[in-house]
């Protein structure tokens, strides 16, 4: 589905395809001392789990599961030896950084709060204001003519109040307050009182920052301030804005698809240079060989997305201002113009009203699927505004809806702004980014997927990703019209099924209230029947084509056998949601994890390293108000510890797998999760503005070495909603370097913090446009 300058050739046999994403089924680093191979393999990766956990570069890069529960290692014994003397190079070089830091270039670190019950009415009062407002929607429209402050805004007020206080009780500088501005008049006391302090200050910094070495940190930089800011310190940051300004210069692109303008959608050159596009090859991801450096236009009349969950029923007319589907799709409930409102009064072709009697109608037709109990994650495909997904959380299931970026305008975009996740993407001649036997239920409703034809090449596509016992439910016009076409591919379809051993599970007649009914198929969990067929139509695939590569491979017409060993994953159906989350997959029992211990408790330690940074400090220290934040990708997700972190929280994660990073994506949908494979050199399937929140842990460090970094920042400001946060986790040098392009972006900086070669940054992005204007000659129509 996705093609890519750095892509696995689609000519000639499938070897290419066993190099994972990039590189996959490569056997583990074997030592030159096999007796000290497992020490060698992993010796730059801490023995624990480091409670301030860095995914940083080290030796070990993992390839994806093989299907057996191995997570093999992508790079050979000379990467990892290149990547030590790397690392080696850079100590040097940050030891040198580090005298000049010690002899007066002190970092820019944060103050914590030992207070928690002050962090807990500072989250209650947020909490009540929201509550208190008489109508969300009017302090949205407030918010254009009044320039609303952001959601920090509170925390400084009460720092301002409480400046007298002491250093115990500074949780409001986590907005953005930074230490060399705040009123630390703990300095002030003599070095015994200091020293009787200490115990108080650690427990205060272990409540932002949940690690004893981070605590140490702020003892050891704090620069010796008072309440007023000094010359020197205001003169350093006039010299860096302006050296910023100075050094990164921004554009506006200007392409056709103006403010909804997505990169590897929108090459217009390599689409009118496709030889055919028969297959939806037009549809498909055509990346730029040269990304844009570039900032895409807001939409004019732009405003603050309306909060969930009001805005799953309606959107600002001006933040996606089209009409087209509403005039199309208007008497079928899709999307109607209301004022200065696009409303969602019904779901979709197939719910005209409502999607959650037709979610209850399957599950009445088919009881096994237990919507948020058996079935968790689900795919929906041609999912038009992701109405369907919309209401499914009430079910607690989540949906990987996708839908082309076709006639049917900003079908997606509608999805996104609705706070429903979505991508879009196209069935066509590539594999989907997902790996095989993830979802639990892969859902169709009017989606013209032409399913039967060309020996059923698109359902098997959904037959690889589907898991094994899990249902296909189809409710398209040919289950329940009699007109001679819908009969004809009713029947292709039967034939289809049965030759890939699916079983009908029930065709039901036509519902009362929506008028259509509902086929649902189950996948089966053995081979008995592939073996039993006496026409080997489609084919199973060869033993050499692993079903787990995903990225730029093309669809093949066959079938993957079902796992049977009882240590492979997919064997077992999992937990029931919500067990599944928190338990290591029964797969991993016998491997070696991401940070060099046995996966189960690497993948605990994970689990447990970011319950912790999220309570403690994401939550309650960064002064973001989560109320408003529901749209959120995690670009380096790795097990998903901080997706599973936010779980009581009203938003969803889009978890990203880089490709060139260990495949743990399985891992992710087994725990309940979703998310998929994405190479951060080339845009993401999304539109501008779709999500509240990035967050990126040790990720800009790796993708600066092989990818444009500025094209990098320029996707990340493309995506991101303006006044929407960035946090990033990674080396220093990163942090600063990302820290200046951002400010010369205009973006707030919140939070910055560091602790030796480690960083923190929390940013704000403004409304803030330039007014040069750069054309993407390949992005012109």
């Amino acid at each position: 589905m996705m093609t890519s300058s750095s892509s696995v050739s689609v000519g000639g046999v499938l070897a290419q395809e066993k190099k994972t994403q990039f590189e996959d089924k490569v056997t583990q680093v074997i030592s030159d001392n096999n007796d000290s191979a497992s020490a060698q393999q992993f010796e730059d990766n801490p023995g624990e789990l480091p409670e301030d956990a860095t995914k940083g570069d080290t030796n070990v890069s993992l390839a994806e599961n093989d299907g057996k529960g191995n997570i093999n290692t992508q790079e050979n014994g000379d990467n990892a030896e290149e990547t030590k003397l790397e690392e080696s190079k850079k100590d040097d070089e940050q030891s040198a950084a580090e005298g000049g830091e010690k002899s007066g270039e002190s970092v820019e670190n944060l103050g914590g709060d030992g207070d928690s019950q002050e962090n807990s009415d500072d989250s209650k009062s947020d909490s009540e204001e929201s509550k208190e407002k008489p109508d969300s929607d009017e302090n949205d429209k407030k918010s254009e003519e009044s320039n609303e402050k952001s959601d920090s805004d509170d925390g400084e007020k009460k720092q301002d109040e409480s400046s007298s206080e002491t250093n115990g009780d500074q949780a409001d500088g986590l907005t953005g307050e930074k230490v060399d501005q705040n009123d630390n008049k703990e300095l002030d006391k003599s070095s015994d009182e200091v020293k009787d302090s200490d115990q108080e200050k650690n427990q205060s910094l272990n409540e932002v920052f949940p690690s004893g070495a981070q605590s140490d940190l702020l003892n050891e930089t704090m620069t010796q301030t008072r309440s007023f800011s000094t010359q020197a310190t205001e003169s350093k940051a006039e010299k860096e804005a302006w050296l910023s300004s100075q050094k990164y210069s921004w554009n506006v692109c200007n392409s056709t698809a103006g403010p909804d303008y997505i990169p590897c959608l929108d090459n217009w050159e390599a689409i009118r240079h496709l030889p055919s596009t028969k297959h939806y090859e037009h549809r498909e991801r055509h990346c730029p060989d040269e990304p844009p450096t570039c900032l895409v236009p807001l939409p004019e009349g732009y405003k603050r997305p309306i909060e969930w969950p009001k805005s799953r029923e309606k959107i600002w007319y001006y933040n996606v201002p089209h009409t087209k589907l509403a005039q199309v799709k208007g008497h079928q409930n899709w999307v109607k113009v209301t004022g200065e409102y696009l409303t969602f009064p019904g779901g979709g072709t197939q719910f005209k009203h409502g999607a959650l009697h037709y979610i209850d109608f399957i599950e009445e037709s088919v009881p096994d699927i237990a919507w948020g109990k058996r079935t968790r994650v689900i795919l929906d495909v041609g999912c038009g505004v992701a109405s369907f997904g919309g209401f499914l959380f009430d079910r607690n299931v989540v949906a990987m809806s996708l839908a082309p970026k076709d006639e049917h305008e900003a079908q997606v975009q509608f999805a996104l702004e609705r706070g429903i996740p979505a991508v879009s993407a196209v069935m066509g001649t590539k594999r989907l980014p997902y790996p095989s036997r993830v979802f639990d239920v892969v859902h169709c409703a009017r989606c013209r997927v032409p399913w039967h034809i060309e020996g059923g090449k698109l359902l098997l596509e959904l037959n690889r990703v589907l898991r094994p016992g899990g249902f296909f439910v189809w409710s398209a016009t040919p289950i329940y019209q009699s007109i001679p076409e819908d009969v004809e591919i009713w029947e292709a379809m039967v034939d289809l099924t049965k030759s890939m051993c699916w079983e009908l599970v029930n065709k039901t007649s036509k519902d009362e209230v929506n008028r259509v009914a509902v086929a649902a198929f189950r996948k089966p969990t053995s081979n008995d029947c592939y073996e039993q067929r006496t026409k080997q139509e489609p084919p199973l695939c060869p033993e050499s084509d692993d079903p787990n590569v995903a990225w730029n491979v093309p669809l093949q017409a066959c079938m993957h056998k079902a796992p049977v060993d009882a240590s492979e994953r997919g064997s077992q159906w999992p937990e029931q949601w919500p067990a599944r989350l928190e338990k290591s997959p029964y797969w991993l029992s016998s491997q070696v994890g991401v940070y060099g211990k046995a996966a189960p408790e690497d993948f605990a330690a994970d689990s447990e390293h970011w319950k912790r940074v999220v309570t403690k400090s994401y939550i309650n220290g960064m002064g973001i108000s989560w109320s408003s934040v529901r749209n959120v990708m995690d670009m380096n997700a790795v097990y998903g510890g901080f997706a599973a972190a936010l779980k009581d929280l009203d938003l969803w994660v889009m978890n990203v797998v880089p490709i060139d990073s260990p495949d743990t994506l399985p891992i992710l949908y087994e725990r309940g999760l979703f998310g998929m494979y994405h190479d951060w050199c080339e845009s993401f399937s999304t539109y501008p503005r779709s999500y509240d929140l990035l967050h990126a842990d040790h990720l800009f460090s790796k993708v600066k070495k092989r990818c444009n970094f500025v094209a990098v920042v320029a996707e990340v400001d493309r995506i991101l909603r303006p006044e929407g946060k960035l946090i990033v986790r990674d080396n220093v040098e990163i942090i600063n370097e990302l820290e200046n392009m951002l400010k010369s972006m205009q973006w707030e900086v919140r939070m910055t913090y560091s602790k030796d070669k480690e960083g923190l940054l929390c940013v704000q992005k403004s409304m803030w446009r330039p007014k040069e204007v750069e054309t993407i000659k390949y992005a012109i129509a």
